[in-house]
């Protein structure tokens, strides 16, 4: 797969080994992570709007219209605040009540 841009949209063209996580024809965002392309894998967000690897080979790029795009940005979990993709999850909060 050619090296993407940040905040590129690739399509799911094969999901051998993780049907589970990937549904083919369904389009998600990329992030551009160098390290994992040079080793064929591309980082793809999913619908809990976090982050992970998966075999480049799995999917297409595809270049969406700027209104196609903004609809397709995840949205965040109710009663679960926005994280930017990329970013590591936050720790968890102490659940100690008084």
């Amino acid at each position: 797969m050619a090296r993407k841009k940040a905040g590129s949209w690739v399509l799911c063209a094969k999901n051998k080994g993780y049907p589970a996580s990937l549904e083919i024809r369904k389009v998600y965002k990329a992030l551009s992570d160098p390290d994992a392309e040079a080793h064929g894998f591309i980082r793809v967000v999913d619908e809990s709007g976090d982050d992970y690897l998966y075999p480049s080979s799995l999917f297409v790029a595809v270049e969406l219209p700027p209104a196609a795009a903004k609809a397709l940005q995840p949205r965040p979990r109710p009663g679960r605040p926005a994280r930017k993709p990329g970013t590591p999850n936050p720790k968890p909060r102490n659940m100690v009540r008084s």
